[in-house]
């Protein structure tokens, strides 16, 4: 491609981008902005997001996926069928047509593709089958403002699995997660594959995989001794505690005016937060449970959801907590609810001896509570977020946090969908049973931006060979010298005719301004035709290391293959 006459607006500022992927995609114009999450793909963005395709498709074909395209727009039955329609929240983008019938923009496709196989697959000599598709998806977020991390609209690659037997799925989940570490290697990411939790989607064996990142918004648990590795929300706390005594001070209370929180209470009552008990009231399908963790501790409402094998947690209103408690968020505590409502217990709670807990009573604390004496607990169970030095609980070595990116997450659904929208089978024996399924998605415009977060430096995106939208920039630094010229004509043509992709400036531009735009795209390898082009001698640079060497203009057709095969090391 010439570039004098691409469209590759190329910008030197940005205005409110935060994170790097974001301001780079804009600065080297392969994304315009259309509306708050949603974006125009430039033409050096749609090569990146083809080369992305590409790899995926290949991976998916390779394990035996079979491509189709489904619908955008959902008709609401479906979702309804499902039972998501009214459990997946607001980010479900709902409509309605001219004739007022209900439809949602389809944030993923387990209903539509349930509906195909429902009508086309009864028997079990039909299965396993996996469908996929590289489809745009629709999820009306709160606050997009990562850029390609978190739109509105975004490039999904979602594949449904179909089963006869349990086996069957655990099989094909293998291949999945083989078939997604090569995907990610191959678009050079550093990533990890972490335990996580099904979420909205549903099913119980899941695994997200995350790319390293420090901008990254969740956090994940590795063993710094072993392989182990969980998202922070599924990451499980090990650890033993001897259960407290109940004897000892009867509780009292104390007066703690304007201290409602854990920190103000400790300082006030020059204790550590360890000691106190924070004491959170949740509404688990209607149903208020108090939760209880130390106050150094933080919640893991997923963990709640998960041990109640509850479908919505969430915080109560303050109505509610005043209803129960009697006073208000900052003040609640364990003893003398109310109203009777299940409790339960981070299990460190367990170790606590001499408790201080709210007092249900605003500005005020009870001191030396005894959990068994002064309140009972109906179950301890792990309930918090690990933390950094807790122990692993595979090898019990120590745990470290990191930040990631979510790539790509599988899940074994089992009959979830296939149960309610009555997608049945005949096994070999002629009985009915339900299908059962597994599900696999991959971001594939979030993975383009993931790849910048991990591949840059201050000039500019470092691109991957594997998908860099051109494999060679070649400049011609005055195209007014005729020999730099016609030099440079000649190596376009001759490199592709050797089917690399080229990028060729032929500007008419100052060499400072070509550099400082080249910096920026990121493309592997440079070929510069400056003054020593009528000596016969050229420039190579690798964007990667910024290594350059002096080369004969009749080396180039070796040179460059060789070049582009050591492109990405460091």
């Amino acid at each position: 491609m010439r570039q004098q006459h691409a469209l590759i607006p190329t910008l030197r500022t940005v205005g409110e981008a935060e994170m790097i992927s974001h301001q780079l995609l804009l600065r080297a114009g392969f994304i315009r902005q259309l509306a708050a999450g949603i974006y125009n793909y430039l033409p050096l963005g749609k090569r990146v997001l083809n080369k992305v395709e590409q790899i995926v498709r290949e991976e998916m074909d390779e394990i035996g996926g079979q491509e189709l395209l489904m619908p955008a727009l959902n008709p609401a039955e479906l979702w309804e069928e499902s039972g998501r329609y009214e459990t997946y929240g607001p980010d479900l983008v709902r409509l309605q047509d001219r004739h007022e019938r209900s439809f949602i923009l389809g944030p993923t496709h387990e209903e539509t593709v349930t509906d195909i196989v429902r009508n086309e697959i009864n028997s079990y000599k039909k299965l396993p089958a996996t469908l996929y598709q590289i489809q745009t998806k629709f999820r009306d977020e709160r606050r997009p403002r990562s850029g390609l991390l978190r739109g509105r609209e975004f490039l999904m690659k979602d594949a449904y699995s179909f089963h006869a037997d349990r086996d069957s799925l655990d099989a094909t989940y293998e291949d999945m997660y083989r078939a997604y570490t090569n995907i990610f290697t191959r678009l050079g990411m550093d990533f990890r594959a972490v335990e996580a939790d099904s979420g909205a989607i549903g099913g119980k064996g899941t695994h997200e995989f995350m790319a390293l990142s420090s901008a990254g918004e969740d956090y994940v648990a590795i063993c710094e001794s072993c392989d182990y590795s969980a998202n922070i929300e599924m990451a499980e706390v090990v650890g033993k505690f001897q259960v407290s005594s109940v004897e000892g001070v009867a509780f009292e209370k104390v007066a703690t005016p304007g201290k409602g929180s854990i920190q103000e209470v400790a300082d006030f009552l020059e204790i550590n937060p360890s000691q106190l008990v924070k004491s959170l009231l949740f509404m688990v399908d209607e149903k208020p449970v108090l939760v209880l963790v130390r106050g150094d501790h933080e919640v893991n409402d997923v963990k709640i959801k998960n041990f109640l094998d509850a479908t919505m947690v969430g915080l109560a209103d303050g109505a509610t907590v005043r209803r129960v408690t009697g006073t208000t968020p900052g003040y609640v505590g364990p003893v003398s609810l109310q109203e009777k409502v299940m409790i339960l217990a981070d299990q460190a709670i367990q170790g606590l001896s001499d408790m201080v807990v709210g007092a249900n009573e605003k500005d005020t604390h009870l001191l030396h509570v005894q959990a068994g004496r002064d309140f009972d607990v109906d179950h301890y169970v792990d309930l918090r977020n690990i933390q950094e030095g807790d122990a692993c609980p595979r090898c019990g070595g120590v745990i470290k946090l990191v930040k990631g990116i979510e790539i790509g997450h599988i899940f074994k659904l089992g009959t979830k969908y296939s149960d309610a929208m009555k997608a049945k089978f005949l096994d070999q024996n002629g009985k009915e049973k339900s299908v059962i399924m597994g599900c696999y998605g991959i971001g594939i415009s979030r993975a383009m931006a993931s790849v910048v977060e991990q591949h840059h430096d201050e000039n500019g995106i470092v691109w991957p060979v594997s998908i860099a939208p051109f494999h060679v920039h070649l400049i011609a630094v005055n195209m007014k010298d005729e020999a730099q010229r016609e030099a440079a004509e000649k190596l376009y043509q001759e490199l592709r005719s050797m089917k690399i992709e080229v990028l060729f400036d032929d500007r008419f531009e100052r060499a400072g301004v070509k550099f400082k735009d080249a910096d920026l795209l990121g493309i592997p390898v440079r070929v510069v035709v400056g003054s020593k082009a009528e000596c016969g001698v050229v420039e190579m640079k690798a964007r990667r290391t910024g290594h350059s060497e002096e080369v004969s203009l009749s080396e180039i057709r070796n040179l460059v293959p060789e070049w582009l095969e050591k492109a990405d090391q460091k």
